[in-house]
Formats: C-alpha cells, structure tokens, sequence
C-alpha cells in the first residue's frame, strides 16, 4: 500500500434471483485500519447487491478519507467493472437506454455509482470468484450470511489484529488449477435459472443459447447428481 491508497474488496449476494440478499465489503485505509461493511435486503437480484456494495464502499470512503488520492476496487463482478467503465457512458448519452432501446436495469444504483466515482482515481480489480482471494472469501461470506437473514459479526480495528490473511494469496495459484482442471472435466449436466426458472441442459451449447445475452442468468456445471441436486438447492 501506498500512502492515501485505498484498498476495497466487494461482493453481493442472492438467494434465488430475486430473492433474498446481501452484500459485503472490506476496506483497508492508509493507516492500517479496517472496516467490514454488510447488509442484505428481502427481495433483490445477484447484480443489484454487487452495486450496493460498491456504492457502500465508495460511500464509506468518501465520507470518512476525503483527501485519498487513489482507491482500488476488486471485485468478482465483471457486471460491476464493464457497466462503470465502459457502458455507463453510453448509457448516459442515450438517455439511460441500452443498444436495444430497452430501459437500463438498475439505473437508480448505477447513477448513484457514477456520482461517487466522478473525479476519482480509481482502479477496478477483477478476481475470480471462490479462487481463495482472501478479501473475496470474506466478502463473500459477509454477504451471504445476510442473504441468509443472520447478522455476522462485522470487525473494525487495525489491520494487525484483523484475523483475515488479506494479502496472503498463496492460495489463489492452486485453486485457480483446480477451477482448470474442473473446466476440463466431463460435465454430468449443465443449469441455467433465468427469473427463478431453472433448467437442466446436457450440452453447454444448450445452456449457453439460454443464458447469452440475458439480465441475471445464472448457469452452473455440475459434474455428479449430488452436485446437480447442491445447486438446486442453493438457487432454491
């Protein structure tokens, strides 16, 4: 770290999309402090609880570290980094419609976003999700107890007590092999949930055509029936 630098991990979370969710965020200041931030809400979407944490993060520290001249932002959500940097600008111009003249989802959290990083350094990080990033981990575990509708406890404190090993990424290498080498096992079946409606595909072909191009899709791999029916009963 630098000084004035921020640092921000970010993560949201649903069950069911919509469903109930939550999200979480962990910053680190420039004086070795950290804060974790959560909340959830009863009826809302995987993408909108991304948005909510990183217009909660990006609140926090412009409330509380007015003067950091750079903050940096990692995130699991491609959503999240591609609409900021690239589609927002369009979307603006085009009076908040996309390519298709369809109304942008989630303007309210999206304007609110392009406020608070107006006349900011910032820079968005992508990690893989479940990779063993740390700050991801605990974002993630945050965010998915309040989906859950349970209160985790939320630690502030220096960053010397902090009991997550925030830059230890001695564990991303390996689990990054694992995700390959699952990426090349033989698949027992392919799931897609588009609006709470879930599907079984046998081809990812199949799965790809339903969830291409289509706002809150989720689709997963499933190389057992036990793991199939652990899905289910996740998206349930």
């Amino acid at each position: 770290m630098t000084k004035n630098e921020i640092l921000i991990w970010s993560d949201g979370s649903s069950r069911g999309n919509p469903g109930p969710g939550g999200w979480g965020v962990i910053i680190v200041s420039p004086g070795k402090e950290v804060v974790e931030l959560g909340g959830g809400e009863e009826h809302t979407t995987n993408n909108r609880m991304e948005l909510t944490a990183a217009i909660s993060a990006l609140s926090y520290v412009s409330e509380n570290y007015p003067d950091s001249n750079k903050i940096i932002i990692h995130t699991d959500s491609s959503y999240v980094i591609n609409g900021i940097t690239k589609w927002v600008h369009n979307w603006r111009r085009n009076n908040w419609l996309t390519s298709q003249k369809e109304e942008v989802l989630n303007r309210d959290l999206w304007e609110k976003l392009s406020s608070l990083t107006a006349g900011k350094k910032i820079e968005w990080k992508y990690v893989a999700g479940h990779s063993g990033t740390p700050g991801n981990e605990r974002c993630d575990e945050i965010a998915t107890s309040f989906a859950d509708r349970n209160n985790p406890s939320l630690y502030k404190g220096v960053l010397a007590n902090y009991s997550v090993p925030i830059f230890d990424l001695s564990k991303v290498s390996s689990a990054n092999k694992k995700n390959k080498s699952r990426s090349k096992a033989k698949a027992y079946s392919y799931l897609s949930m588009i609006g709470g409606e879930i599907m079984k595909h046998k081809l990812w072909e199949e799965c790809e055509k339903r969830v291409k191009g289509k706002s809150g899709a989720k689709f997963k791999k499933a190389l057992s029936a036990e793991e199939e029916e652990n899905i289910l009963k996740e998206w349930a």
